[in-house]
């Protein structure tokens, strides 16, 4: 029964070791933004966290849209609302490049649990019946090794507690970067390029779509007019930033 004692030995040591892991991870946690001491392991401090540059939903009922110079520079989209966290300034513009090109796949949980704090408060809430993000090539997604926007929308998913499709849509039409495009190229070049690799859930009518960032709504645009005939009758696009117009 010599072994039996060797388990229980080695099982209470790595025990050990995972509580003082813990211990240590929680005294040293720092904010990501100031360097000061966090708590409960949170990347940002409660001061940063109140400087973080948010969108105020309550003027805009929740909905970008509603502002004008927003709905203006928008033409031509197929998706009836956007939901955004904040302008695409610091910090979430670095985050989000340290997320898509450095693997940094923490800050994809804290974008999760901003957006579900934010959209909670929004009256829009209640109606959504399924949850998709904006799938990558194939070919993009084997050289990254991830997609940005599945990671933003799983755990995203999960605080809402709504269902999630990760692989129904499916990116078939590989385009070169759009960095820099007008509105108008990013359309003519994302025509036909998304598809439904498996149906919808079954009575499914408010779609939510994620992604990081939105810039001209071209291709949440595309994604939304492929969801609506197929039958859904209301998408709402939820991302991290937008792009804020010039005018």
């Amino acid at each position: 029964m010599e072994w039996l004692a060797l388990i229980k030995l080695k099982n209470n040591w790595q025990s050990q070791i995972h509580t003082y892991y813990q211990r240590i991870l929680l005294i040293f946690s720092q904010c990501d933004l100031c360097g000061n001491a966090t708590q409960q392991q949170t990347l940002v401090c409660s001061a940063c966290l109140a400087d973080l540059p948010l969108f105020k939903q309550k003027i805009t009922q929740g909905d970008l849209l509603n502002w004008p110079a927003v709905n203006r520079s928008l033409p031509s989209i197929h998706f009836d609302h956007l939901f955004c966290l904040s302008p695409y300034l610091a910090p979430f513009n670095h985050w989000l490049s340290q997320l898509k090109y450095q693997g940094r796949f923490e800050l994809a949980s804290l974008f999760a649990s901003l957006l579900a704090k934010e959209w909670l408060e929004t009256q829009l809430k209640s109606s959504v019946d399924l949850i998709l993000s904006v799938p990558l090539h194939i070919s993009k997604w084997q050289q990254r090794g991830y997609n940005q926007a599945h990671l933003i929308a799983k755990p995203f998913s999960q605080l809402l507690q709504l269902p999630y499709q990760s692989s129904a849509l499916v990116r078939i039409k590989k385009n070169s970067s759009q960095v820099g495009q007008t509105g108008a190229q990013r359309r003519n070049n994302l025509a036909n390029a998304f598809a439904l690799r498996q149906p919808l859930t079954k009575g499914v009518k408010h779609v939510m779509l994620i992604d990081d960032v939105l810039t001209t709504g071209s291709t949440a645009s595309e994604i939304s007019k492929l969801l609506k005939y197929k039958g859904v009758e209301k998408v709402t696009v939820v991302t991290v930033c937008l792009t804020l117009p010039k005018h």
